[in-house]
């Protein structure tokens, strides 16, 4: 046997073991658990699976849920195009602080978040005397903690890095020599992001905007410190664990159930995930054989 064919043979070998080792790994820690949580949602049959998806509290967890999602989507959306465009187009002095300062949600325990949105809008915060003036002020009835406005707070910050995270790297790659003949041969400043840049990142938008929604909808920590009312403030994460910790084995099916509405949403996230990123493949390979 030849060197070559003692070469070819390792590496047979090789990516045989690496595809069973990963193959493995996914099924143990990923398939197995999903395929349990929808199992375990239908133990008690499908007609106690609809009751248990269609509670009052699980309807308002839901809407709380949704709106959270929506408006931090819309935020950071927002936020992530700008610090991108920010970042990758200009220079100054505190680049790199920024660009650090927005990865704090990554470092930074949800938990600590909801904590200290507690101490900064709470009774105990420095901003309740000014809410509590606007309140006197205009007679309405204000609130941030324990109330939507603190989940949607929450929300906005542990989510807020993903879709700028997303655009940075796509715009360092498109470079700047676009934008500089297009401004050089008189075009306004949204019209080059307009017909350029926007083009141009709009799959890593689309990515990122994915990622920002996975990441909402699926929040705790910061959440569970802002939150406390079920039925007016819970989203389903805390509502699926508050069916789960009553500890009876109707209450623990249920948690399953709604459990199952997060894997099923996750699942069309990951679709339109691996659609957008093949429509992207293919359009690059369009572009380079053209």
């Amino acid at each position: 046997m030849s060197e070559q064919e003692k070469l070819q043979r390792g590496k047979r070998r090789t990516k045989i073991i690496l595809i069973t080792v990963t193959v493995l790994f996914i099924v143990l820690m990923l398939v197995v658990p999903l395929i349990s949580v929808i199992t375990s949602a239908l133990k008690e049959g499908f007609k106690f699976y609809i009751q248990s998806i269609t509670t009052e509290y699980v309807i308002s967890a839901l809407g709380v849920t949704l709106i959270a999602t929506v408006i931090a989507v819309v935020v950071n959306t927002f936020f992530g195009i700008c610090a991108a465009w920010l970042l990758t187009k200009f220079s100054f002095k505190g680049k790199q602080v920024l660009a650090t300062l927005i990865d704090i949600p990554f470092s930074i325990s949800p938990v600590i978040v909801g904590l200290a949105y507690l101490m900064t809008f709470g009774r105990l915060g420095w901003t309740y005397p000014a809410i509590r003036w606007i309140n006197d002020m205009l007679g309405t009835n204000i609130r941030i903690t324990f109330a939507v406005p603190g989940v949607v707070l929450a929300t906005i910050f542990v989510t807020f890095p993903f879709v700028s995270r997303e655009l940075i790297p796509v715009l360092n790659a498109q470079g700047k020599d676009e934008e500089e003949a297009a401004a050089l041969m008189g075009a306004k400043g949204f019209t080059i992001f307009r017909r350029i840049t926007l083009p141009q990142m709009k799959w890593g938008l689309i990515y990122g905007i994915i990622l920002c929604t996975a990441r909402a909808l699926g929040e705790f920590g910061a959440v569970n410190a802002l939150s406390k009312t079920r039925g007016g403030t819970f989203t389903l994460p805390l509502e699926i664990d508050a069916l789960y910790m009553s500890g009876t084995e109707e209450s623990i099916t249920a948690a399953f159930a709604v459990s199952s509405i997060l894997v099923i949403i996750a699942v069309i996230i990951l679709f339109l995930r691996n659609l957008l990123e093949y429509r992207a493949k293919r359009k690059r390979a369009y572009e380079r054989s053209s």
